[in-house]
Protein backbone atom coordinates (compact mmCIF):
# COMPACT_ATOMS: atom_id res chain seq x y z
CA UNK A 1 0.00 0.00 0.00
CA UNK A 2 1.38 3.38 -0.95
CA UNK A 3 1.08 5.84 1.93
CA UNK A 4 1.23 8.88 -0.36
CA UNK A 5 -2.06 7.98 -2.07
CA UNK A 6 -5.30 9.49 -0.80
CA UNK A 7 -8.49 7.44 -0.34
CA UNK A 8 -9.82 8.95 -3.58
CA UNK A 9 -6.69 7.84 -5.44
CA UNK A 10 -7.15 4.32 -4.01
CA UNK A 11 -10.75 4.27 -5.22
CA UNK A 12 -9.69 5.50 -8.67
CA UNK A 13 -7.02 2.79 -8.91
CA UNK A 14 -9.57 0.17 -7.91
CA UNK A 15 -12.15 1.48 -10.40
CA UNK A 16 -9.56 1.54 -13.20
CA UNK A 17 -8.60 -2.05 -12.42
CA UNK A 18 -12.22 -3.23 -12.35
CA UNK A 19 -13.00 -1.35 -15.58
CA UNK A 20 -10.04 -3.05 -17.30
CA UNK A 21 -11.43 -6.53 -16.71
CA UNK A 22 -13.51 -8.19 -19.45
CA UNK A 23 -15.61 -10.42 -17.13
CA UNK A 24 -15.92 -8.34 -14.01
CA UNK A 25 -18.25 -10.54 -11.95
CA UNK A 26 -16.16 -13.63 -12.63
CA UNK A 27 -13.08 -11.82 -11.30
CA UNK A 28 -14.36 -11.02 -7.81
CA UNK A 29 -11.47 -12.75 -6.04
CA UNK A 30 -8.87 -11.02 -8.23
CA UNK A 31 -10.59 -7.69 -7.57
CA UNK A 32 -10.57 -8.35 -3.82
CA UNK A 33 -6.87 -9.24 -3.95
CA UNK A 34 -6.13 -5.99 -5.77
CA UNK A 35 -8.27 -3.96 -3.39
CA UNK A 36 -6.53 -5.45 -0.37
CA UNK A 37 -3.17 -4.77 -1.99
CA UNK A 38 -3.91 -1.07 -2.37
CA UNK A 39 -5.93 -0.51 0.82
CA UNK A 40 -4.08 -3.01 3.02
CA UNK A 41 -7.41 -4.50 4.15
CA UNK A 42 -11.06 -4.72 3.06
CA UNK A 43 -13.24 -2.41 5.13
CA UNK A 44 -17.04 -2.47 4.72
CA UNK A 45 -17.11 0.61 2.50
CA UNK A 46 -14.63 -0.95 0.03
CA UNK A 47 -16.62 -4.19 -0.07
CA UNK A 48 -19.80 -2.20 -0.69
CA UNK A 49 -18.10 -0.19 -3.45
CA UNK A 50 -16.96 -3.40 -5.18
CA UNK A 51 -20.47 -4.85 -4.95
CA UNK A 52 -21.93 -1.68 -6.50
CA UNK A 53 -19.32 -1.65 -9.26
CA UNK A 54 -20.01 -5.32 -10.11
CA UNK A 55 -23.78 -5.04 -9.64
CA UNK A 56 -23.84 -7.94 -7.18
CA UNK A 57 -25.20 -8.16 -3.62
CA UNK A 58 -22.79 -6.86 -0.98
CA UNK A 59 -23.52 -10.07 0.96
CA UNK A 60 -21.81 -12.03 -1.82
CA UNK A 61 -18.68 -9.88 -1.52
CA UNK A 62 -18.75 -10.21 2.27
CA UNK A 63 -19.20 -13.98 1.95
CA UNK A 64 -16.06 -14.31 -0.16
CA UNK A 65 -14.04 -11.99 2.08
CA UNK A 66 -15.09 -13.80 5.25
CA UNK A 67 -14.58 -17.29 3.76
CA UNK A 68 -10.98 -16.94 2.57
CA UNK A 69 -8.42 -16.51 5.33
CA UNK A 70 -6.16 -14.45 3.03
CA UNK A 71 -8.59 -11.54 3.15
CA UNK A 72 -8.81 -9.34 6.21
CA UNK A 73 -11.46 -6.94 7.42
CA UNK A 74 -9.10 -5.44 10.00
CA UNK A 75 -6.18 -3.13 9.23
CA UNK A 76 -2.84 -4.90 9.16
CA UNK A 77 0.51 -3.60 10.22
CA UNK A 78 3.10 -2.32 7.80
CA UNK A 79 4.77 -5.74 7.99
CA UNK A 80 2.85 -9.03 8.19
CA UNK A 81 4.59 -11.85 10.04
CA UNK A 82 3.19 -15.31 9.35
CA UNK A 83 4.11 -18.47 11.24
CA UNK A 84 3.60 -21.77 9.45
CA UNK A 85 1.66 -24.17 11.66
CA UNK A 86 1.71 -27.07 9.19
CA UNK A 87 2.65 -30.52 10.43
CA UNK A 88 6.39 -30.36 9.70
CA UNK A 89 6.73 -26.88 11.21
CA UNK A 90 4.56 -27.80 14.18
CA UNK A 91 6.61 -30.86 15.13
CA UNK A 92 9.83 -28.84 14.71
CA UNK A 93 8.78 -26.04 17.03
CA UNK A 94 6.28 -23.72 15.32
CA UNK A 95 4.34 -23.26 18.56
CA UNK A 96 7.54 -22.16 20.33
CA UNK A 97 8.31 -19.82 17.41
CA UNK A 98 4.81 -18.32 17.57
CA UNK A 99 5.10 -17.87 21.34
CA UNK A 100 8.48 -16.16 20.96
CA UNK A 101 7.10 -13.81 18.32
CA UNK A 102 4.16 -13.00 20.58
CA UNK A 103 6.63 -12.29 23.39
CA UNK A 104 8.93 -10.10 21.28
CA UNK A 105 6.09 -8.21 19.57
CA UNK A 106 3.93 -8.10 22.74
CA UNK A 107 0.82 -9.18 20.81
CA UNK A 108 -1.06 -12.42 20.18
CA UNK A 109 -1.52 -14.11 16.80
CA UNK A 110 -4.20 -12.23 14.87
CA UNK A 111 -3.24 -8.88 16.41
CA UNK A 112 -1.32 -5.82 15.28
CA UNK A 113 1.26 -3.94 17.33
CA UNK A 114 0.05 -0.60 18.75
CA UNK A 115 2.46 1.27 16.43
CA UNK A 116 0.93 -0.57 13.41
CA UNK A 117 4.36 -1.87 12.44
CA UNK A 118 3.69 -5.63 12.70
CA UNK A 119 0.71 -7.97 12.37
CA UNK A 120 1.22 -11.55 13.53
CA UNK A 121 -0.74 -14.33 11.82
CA UNK A 122 -0.57 -18.09 11.44
CA UNK A 123 -0.88 -20.19 8.28
CA UNK A 124 -1.61 -23.87 7.73
CA UNK A 125 1.29 -24.81 5.43
CA UNK A 126 3.60 -22.82 3.19
CA UNK A 127 5.31 -25.78 1.53
CA UNK A 128 8.77 -25.10 2.94
CA UNK A 129 8.83 -28.17 5.16
CA UNK A 130 12.59 -28.67 4.83
CA UNK A 131 13.13 -25.28 6.49
CA UNK A 132 10.80 -25.92 9.43
CA UNK A 133 9.91 -24.08 11.53
CA UNK A 134 9.21 -21.21 9.15
CA UNK A 135 8.18 -17.60 9.55
CA UNK A 136 7.39 -15.34 6.62
CA UNK A 137 7.68 -11.58 6.78
CA UNK A 138 6.14 -9.67 3.88
CA UNK A 139 6.50 -12.74 1.68
CA UNK A 140 10.15 -13.41 2.58
CA UNK A 141 10.66 -16.90 4.01
CA UNK A 142 12.88 -17.33 7.08
CA UNK A 143 13.56 -20.96 7.93
CA UNK A 144 14.92 -22.98 10.83
CA UNK A 145 13.82 -20.29 13.26
CA UNK A 146 14.65 -21.92 16.60
CA UNK A 147 16.51 -19.31 18.62
CA UNK A 148 15.04 -16.10 20.06
CA UNK A 149 18.10 -14.16 18.87
CA UNK A 150 17.54 -15.30 15.25
CA UNK A 151 13.91 -14.21 15.46
CA UNK A 152 14.95 -10.84 16.90
CA UNK A 153 17.49 -10.33 14.09
CA UNK A 154 14.83 -10.94 11.43
CA UNK A 155 12.38 -8.54 13.09
CA UNK A 156 15.13 -5.91 13.43
CA UNK A 157 15.44 -5.75 9.62
CA UNK A 158 11.86 -4.49 9.45
CA UNK A 159 12.05 -1.95 12.26
CA UNK A 160 12.71 1.70 11.35
CA UNK A 161 16.03 1.71 13.20
CA UNK A 162 16.84 -1.71 11.65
Amino acid sequence: MCNSDSPNEFAQKLDNYIDSLPNKKENLIAILHYAQEIYGWLPDNVQWHIAQKLDIPSAKVYGVVSFYSYFTMKPRGEHVVNVCMGTACFVRGAEKLKNELENQLKIKAGETTPDNLFTLETLRCVGACGLAPVMIVDGEVHGKMHEPQEINEVLAKYRPEG
